[in-house]
């Protein structure tokens, strides 16, 4: 609507960037290396911010949606190739989400139960799914405001519990069996680095919120130095607490039989869980308004039609979550490298080669 102030970009932008990246740091620093990951994770943040600027520069001369600019400059199958790349991401995301909370979330109950109650991951994808499918109906993003804003909540509070942890188990027990360099699964470490840095799917919309767009390349600067600090921070200590021992989930190298971290690892786990509609939604609405050319508010047959095809997307996105819930960091790895990787570093950087398009034509939308 462009009434919000640069602070409350700036927050937006935080709630947008943090969420379970950066639990998945720590054993991507296990792949990497410690002096390997923070220089790639470094350098990542700056090309990162590199082609979110050149994103929302574009924006200021051409209207319309991430998909709408590449469609203005380049033609149709741009815009289809960023949509197509962005409901891959999405889904890619949700899958994520939807294998660390079934994790966290046996961890828990089989702390809780003394270890005599275990739940197998594929029931708690399952569990979750019927969770999400009413969910998937909704039509109005605004309704899933609450959900975030509790979520948001829950994860400062395990991001500030992990960290002193850390702490402690340096303190205690040293430094862990670190490497500098893995020569063997580095590749794995650049994947994760980039999923960390999930946030592309909300610069633009950010952007148009503001009641002054054009400062938002120095709000995004700021963000993007508060998060790279977070990143390196919690996967350099992390990594350096357990070593070789880091789990896919760094919550679950916490002590599985204390109470309070039993609670962190719920409430990040229902954090997460309350995250997981908010991301779907966009691979929902750009694939159902791509695939349904007439609206089904006064047609129950095409509205129908719509939820079933969503509740489809819904189980495609636990579908792909069991298949991969065995290997998660390479899962994420790989949702790293072949859905954000041209999201942020190819569509963004590409030039017009369109002849009636040059610096000086500010484009709108037809």
């Amino acid at each position: 609507t462009g009434n919000n102030s640069q602070t409350n970009a700036l927050m937006l932008l935080l709630k947008s960037f943090v969420g379970t990246g950066v639990l998945f740091l720590p054993r991507a620093y296990l792949n990497g290396g410690m002096i390997f990951s923070n220089v790639v994770l470094f350098a990542v943040a700056i090309l990162s911010y590199y082609c979110f600027v050149l994103l929302v520069t574009t924006r200021l001369r051409v209207d319309g949606s991430f998909g709408d600019m590449g469609g203005i400059l380049y033609g149709k199958w741009l815009r289809y190739l960023i949509l197509f790349s962005i409901v891959l991401s999405q889904i890619g995301f949700v899958a994520a989400y939807i294998v660390f909370t079934s994790k966290n979330l046996q961890a828990f109950i089989l702390a809780v139960s003394d270890c005599k109650t275990s739940i197998s991951i594929p029931y708690l994808i399952l569990m979750q799914m019927v969770i999400f499918l009413p969910f998937s109906l909704l039509r109005d993003i605004g309704k899933l405001g609450f959900t975030a804003l509790i979520a948001d909540a829950f994860i400062l509070i395990g991001l500030a519990y992990l960290f002193y942890y850390d702490i402690i188990t340096l303190n205690t027990n040293g430094l862990a069996d670190i490497i500098m360099f893995n020569e063997t699964n580095w590749t794995l470490f650049i994947g994760t680095a980039i999923f960390t840095f999930e946030g592309i799917g909300l610069i633009i919309p950010i952007q148009e919120s503001m009641k002054q767009p054009e400062k938002f390349p120095r709000v995004l600067l700021l963000v993007m130095v508060i998060i790279t600090v977070l990143f390196t921070t919690m996967g350099a200590f992390s990594y350096a607490a357990y070593g070789s021992k880091t789990e896919t989930v760094v919550l679950l190298n916490l002590p599985q039989d204390n109470r309070m971290v039993n609670t962190v690892q719920f409430l990040y786990s229902l954090a997460i869980l309350l995250s997981t509609p908010l991301q779907v939604f966009p691979a929902i609405r750009i694939a159902e308004t791509e695939l349904f050319t007439r609206s089904g508010k006064y047609n129950p047959y095409i509205k129908w039609q719509k939820n079933i095809f969503r509740f489809f997307i819904v189980m495609m996105c636990a579908a792909i979550a069991w298949g991969g819930a065995d290997n998660l960091d390479k899962f994420v790895a790989l949702v790293g490298n072949f859905a954000c990787i041209p999201l942020v570093y190819i569509y963004p950087v590409s030039k017009p080669r369109r002849p009636d398009v040059d610096e000086d034509t500010v484009l709108t939308l037809d």
